[in-house]
């Protein structure tokens, strides 16, 4: 019998407004507990977070996940570090390119996938100028124009 699709998607739009994406990874998450049912309640942010290497391993840094509330002993700490799973190719290329001057990793949406596991889409990303940005911001206002008719 398949599960119902989540409808949970925690997304970062202050990324794509900061950052011009080049390459994007669909990374798992290692989670305790009561994390996994915070996230399927809701209660997670994305905002201000970045993914850092320690080692040859990826974890993703001021990702927040709230207290869950029927939690009793096991309860965690909202903004611990967490490990990310990706492959060894993967894990390789981006620690490559984030020796690049500019280069950042930057999560972007968190989901739960059809397994009913936490997934995090990842983007390698550069950060805008200025100007980059007053241009996406006149993009936008004229893409809503257009719409309104």
């Amino acid at each position: 019998m398949p599960k119902a699709k989540s409808k949970i998607e925690i997304k970062n739009k202050r990324a794509s407004f900061e950052y011009e994406f080049i390459e994007s990874f669909t990374a798992g998450i290692v989670l305790t507990g009561t994390e996994i049912k915070s996230i399927r309640a809701g209660k997670a942010s994305l905002t201000d977070s970045y993914c850092y290497f320690a080692g040859k391993e990826l974890f993703v840094k001021n990702m927040h996940i709230a207290d869950y509330w029927w939690g009793s002993f096991n309860k965690h700490d909202p903004r611990r570090d967490r490990k990310l799973l990706l492959t060894t190719k993967e894990l390789r290329k981006l620690f490559r390119a984030t020796r690049e001057k500019g280069m950042t990793i930057v999560a972007t949406r968190l989901f739960i996938s059809e397994k009913g596991f936490a997934k995090l889409n990842i983007s390698l990303a550069k950060g805008k100028r200025e100007y980059d940005k007053r241009h996406s911001i006149k993009e936008k206002d004229l893409r809503r124009e257009q719409e309104r008719g």
